[in-house]
């Protein structure tokens, strides 16, 4: 209840102070930002669960559970959708009912029921308050790995148009162009923030539509291609009809699951419990750090029970589980804020248009589109999509003190930022850092992708207790760790 009065006062303000240019150009890029994974998720979710849960299902849930968050939510800023980390657990599950030989929708349900029980709990007992024990230790290489992932699936994708023989070469590397054309489009319009052509309020008005404007001028060069040279690129698969992928009626039978295998459920639902619970936590964590310049205050314990909700109405449904999203929240955050340079040149964040509208302007439109539009959605190719995948990973970088930490590896000492944690700590204990955290970050990786991807989590808990040890071992100095895993900037 603290989190509803806490929020109540400015609910009416969150809508109005999304009315406006800014609101517009961040509706229009993170539409798209929330369309590809969604494609993308539900498009390999079919195919791990032969079609049980596919793309139609992601796209439904992603509209309707990001318009409910909007709406109801502590933190509007934060865009939930699909992850890996519950992908994992999905296909484990499926793996697990054919084995047992138990109906595989139903228990899904069943699973999802108690895990909404467990996060709702967990909501109105304040359990969220131990994302407090988090640092910015955990909040780098949790946010760098996303980003990582973000970019790697994108190069990846890419790649593999050269690695198919049924893709021409002439085809891949038009695909590879309008990747590269859709991304430096977007980085140089956004890059404008910093010039000095034209004044400060058009600079800013065209990076604020940078992305948008990047993922049109791919579209444009694909037209391009198709009319002049007659080369068609692989497009988004959108389904035909509105309806679930197998034909199966929208509300799961859940009575179809034997009586022990219902109480039985609990036990996975831990573990999704867990990795629902911290993929969320660590997100809004992000989004409401001090650099972001929050005023309106957050609400952990509301968001939590939101998603609780959500998770419960999807698990009925056969829909899948979303929880908060890293990299889609973090450049809606940045699409939201108000940008200043330094004396330095260096671009900070100096407010934040802290908004419900552009969230319910998202999703709403991403709703509409899959009712009214499938066929022209359709006509996207996925090299755009790739692209903005690369501008999504890229932005996300902006403010991780690790990876600036990384940089500093190969940069010229002279040309060093003036921040703390560049000047007031020994460029060997800032180095030693740095790499304790990559390890950290390969571990995670290194798990994510392996057969029991699913513990990833854990690992992600682990990280609290990692940090308060390097402390009491003496690796580091209680100064030392003061700047480099400060809140302040």
């Amino acid at each position: 209840m603290e989190d509803v009065r806490r929020k109540a006062p400015h609910y009416l303000s969150d809508f109005k102070d999304g009315a406006n240019l800014k609101g517009v150009a961040a509706t229009f890029f993170l539409f798209f930002a929330c369309l590809a994974p969604a494609v993308a998720f539900g498009g390999l979710m079919g195919k791990l669960t032969e079609g049980n849960i596919g793309t139609m299902e992601m796209l439904l849930a992603t509209a309707y559970n990001g318009m409910a968050y909007a709406l109801f939510a502590g933190q509007p800023l934060t865009i939930i959708g699909s992850t890996g980390p519950v992908l994992a657990f999905t296909l484990v599950l499926y793996r697990t009912a054919q084995n047992l030989a138990l109906p595989f929708l139903p228990l899904y349900s069943w699973v999802g029921i108690w895990t909404s029980f467990i996060l709702f709990v967990s909501s109105i007992t304040s359990l969220s308050n131990m994302v407090n024990y988090f640092t910015r230790f955990t909040d780098e290489i949790f946010s760098l790995l996303i980003s990582l992932i973000f970019l790697y699936e994108a190069v990846k994708d890419l790649s593999s148009f050269f690695l198919n023989p049924s893709v021409g070469f002439a085809k891949a590397l038009l695909s590879l162009v309008v990747a590269f054309t859709t991304f430096n489009t977007g980085i140089a319009l956004a890059g404008l923030r910093r010039g000095k052509v034209l004044t400060k309020g058009i600079r800013d008005t065209i990076a604020d539509f940078a992305p948008t404007i990047g993922v049109l001028a791919g579209c444009f060069l694909t037209v391009l291609a198709k009319t002049h040279k007659g080369e068609v690129l692989p497009t988004l698969l959108i389904p035909d009809t509105f309806t679930t992928s197998l034909g199966r009626p929208w509300l799961v039978n859940i009575w179809q699951l034997p009586v022990w295998a219902r109480w039985a459920a609990f036990i996975p639902a831990l573990m999704s419990s867990v990795l629902l619970f911290m993929d969320q936590n660590i997100t809004v964590r992000l989004v409401n750090s001090p650099a972001h310049k929050i005023k309106k205050g957050y609400g952990l314990h509301l968001d939590m029970f939101v998603v609780s909700i959500l998770t419960f109405v999807n698990s009925l449904f056969g829909l899948p589980w979303l929880v908060a999203a890293t990299v889609r929240s973090l450049n809606h955050v940045r699409a939201c804020a108000r940008f200043g340079t330094t004396q330095e040149g260096e671009v900070v964040i100096e407010g934040m248009q802290e908004n419900r509208m552009t969230g319910l302007a998202i999703h709403s439109l991403i709703g509409f589109a899959i009712l009214s539009c499938r066929p022209l959605l359709g006509q996207v190719p996925l090299a755009v999509l790739m692209g903005l995948f690369l501008y999504l990973g890229k932005s996300s970088l902006g403010g991780n003190q690790m990876w600036e930490r990384l940089k500093l590896l190969i940069t010229d000492p002279a040309q060093r930022p003036k921040a703390a944690w560049a000047q007031k700590v020994p460029y060997k204990v800032s180095a030693a850092f740095t790499a304790l955290q990559f390890a950290c970050l390969g571990g995670m990786w290194a798990l994510k992708s392996s057969s029991i991807g699913v513990l990833f989590p854990l690992l992600i808990a682990a990280l609290a207790p990692i940090r308060v040890g390097i402390e009491r071992v003496g690796w580091f100095s209680k100064k030392d760790l003061e700047v480099l895993d400060s809140e302040d900037e």
